[in-house]
C-alpha cells in the first residue's frame, strides 16, 4: 500500500493522459547557450517520440552519428515535451527546412560543449486531471501547500518499472544470478500483459513451448525474441540473458536500485523532513553530501530546505549511513541477501551507486479549474518525477 506524505488530506481522484496535450513537460536549462562554439543547441518540442527516437531521427536528418548528439534528460512519448539537443559541427542555417513528424524546432543557438545527461536544472510540468471529485480544487491547493512546506517524496515510482511493472524484479534476478527467473520475468506473466500476441507468447513459454512463444511475440519485442531463439538453440539462460543489449540490462538493474530506494523512502515517510544521527545529508544548492553528527544543530537547515536526508541507490561504491539511518540501509540489503559488492558485476554492468535526497522542493505550484477538470502546474529538480506529486494529489495510481 502506497504511503502518502499528505495522507491526512483526501485525494481528488480523477484520471490523466486522455491525450498528449494533457501532459506537458519543459526542461529548465542549467545554462543558456553562449552563441558561439562547435555545437548547435536545438530547443525542440515533440510528441509521439521518446528521446531515443528523436535522436535517431535527428541523426538521420542531419547526417551525423547518433552517439555524437547530446541531451540533458529523457522525455516520454505520451506527452508534449520540450527539451534541448546538441548537434556537433552544425550551424543554425543547417536546419532550415528540416522536417521530422511530431517534431518542431523552436530555436537553434551555438554553444561550446556537447550537452550531457543531467545538464539541466529541472523540469516544469503542466498536467490536466480529468473528472476529479466534485469541489476538489481546495483539497488540491491544500495538498500542494503542504508539499511546498515539507517537500515532495523523491520516489521513482511505478513508471520506472516498465510496462509490465516488473523491470526491478528482472534486475533483482540478475543480481542474484537466478537467470531462469530473469527469463520468466522478461517474457512476462500472461495475466499482466495487455497485448494479445505477447500474452499468448508468454503463456506458451510458461508451458514450455518456446517455438510458439517466438512465433506469437509482437514485432516490437525484438530483445525478447532474440532471447528465446538463443534458448531454443540450447544456450544456457545466463548466457542468453547476458547477450541482451547492455543498455537494456543496465535499465533492469537500475530499476532494481530504484525500487530499493523507494522502499527506503517509505520507511522514512513519517520523518521525511527530519534529520537523524548518522544520516548522509544532501545540500540542495550544489548536491554535496556530508555525514550528520549533530542532528539538533542541522535541523534548522532542514527546516529551511537547505539540506535533506538521503538514501542510497545501492552500488559497490555507495557510502552507507551510520547509526539509526545506517541500520535501515544495511537491514534492507540484508533482507535482499545482498552486499554492496553484489553490484560489482562484470561485462560493463557494474553499478557504482550514489546518494539521492529523500525529498525535493516543489516550486511554482498552482492548480486551477478548467471546466470539470483541474490543471496542475509545478517545477521539480532534475531526476524527480511528476507522478509522485500526482499520487499525493489524486491519492490514486496516476
Amino acid at each position: 500500500m502506497t504511503e502518502y506524505l499528505t495522507d491526512q488530506i483526501p485525494g481528488i481522484g480523477g484520471t490523466i493522459r486522455h491525450q498528449p496535450e494533457d501532459f506537458r513537460v519543459e526542461e529548465i536549462p542549467l545554462y543558456p547557450p553562449s552563441g558561439e562554439g562547435d555545437h548547435l543547441y536545438l530547443t525542440i518540442e515533440k510528441q509521439g517520440l521518446i528521446t531515443y527516437d528523436l535522436l535517431r531521427e535527428l541523426a538521420t536528418a542531419l547526417d551525423c552519428k547518433e552517439r555524437d548528439l547530446g541531451y540533458a534528460g529523457l522525455k516520454d512519448a505520451q506527452a508534449i515535451t520540450r527539451q534541448t539537443v546538441s548537434v556537433p559541427s552544425r550551424k543554425p542555417g543547417d536546419i532550415k527546412g528540416l522536417e521530422i513528424p511530431g517534431v518542431t524546432i523552436l530555436s537553434a543557438n551555438l554553444h561550446r560543449n556537447k550537452l550531457r545527461p543531467g545538464h539541466l536544472a529541472g523540469n516544469h510540468f503542466r498536467i490536466r486531471i480529468h473528472q476529479p471529485e466534485p469541489n476538489s480544487l481546495p483539497k488540491a491547493l491544500e495538498i500542494l501547500a503542504l508539499l511546498e512546506e515539507s517537500g515532495v517524496p523523491n520516489r521513482f515510482g511505478e513508471q520506472r518499472y516498465g510496462s509490465l511493472d516488473n523491470s526491478h524484479r528482472i534486475g533483482r534476478a540478475i543480481l542474484n544470478q537466478d537467470f531462469d527467473a530473469a527469463v520468466g520475468e522478461i517474457v512476462g506473466e500472461p495475466l499482466s500483459i495487455l497485448h494479445p500476441g505477447w500474452r499468448e507468447a508468454a503463456a506458451a513459454y510458461h508451458k514450455g513451448d518456446i517455438e510458439t512463444a517466438i512465433e506469437k511475440l509482437p514485432r516490437h519485442c525484438r530483445p525478447e525474441r532474440t532471447l528465446l531463439r538463443l534458448l531454443k538453440q540450447g544456450t544456457p539462460p545466463k548466457k542468453a540473458v547476458l547477450a541482451m543489449p547492455r543498455k537494456l540490462l543496465r535499465l533492469y538493474l537500475s530499476a532494481y536500485q530504484s525500487s530499493l530506494f523507494d522502499r527506503l523512502v517509505d520507511m522514512r515517510m513519517k520523518s521525511i523532513n527530519k534529520i537523524w544521527l548518522g544520516d548522509i545529508a544532501f545540500k540542495h544548492v550544489n548536491g554535496a553530501c556530508f555525514v550528520v553528527t549533530d542532528p539538533a544543530a542541522e535541523q534548522p537547515r532542514v527546516d529551511a530546505f537547505e539540506i535533506s536526508a538521503t538514501a542510497p541507490l545501492y552500488g559497490f561504491k555507495t557510502k552507507l549511513a551510520k547509526a539509526q539511518a545506517g541500520l535501515l540501509e544495511e537491514g534492507l540489503l540484508d533482507k535482499e541477501g545482498l552486499t554492496p559488492r553484489s553490484f560489482r558485476l562484470s561485462g560493463g554492468l557494474a553499478m557504482e551507486g550514489e546518494r539521492r535526497p529523500l525529498r525535493v522542493p516543489i516550486q511554482a505550484a498552482t492548480c486551477v479549474a478548467d471546466g470539470d477538470n483541474l490543471v496542475l502546474s509545478f517545477s521539480l529538480p532534475k531526476g524527480s518525477f511528476a507522478t509522485t506529486v500526482l499520487a499525493e494529489v489524486m491519492k490514486a495510481r496516476p
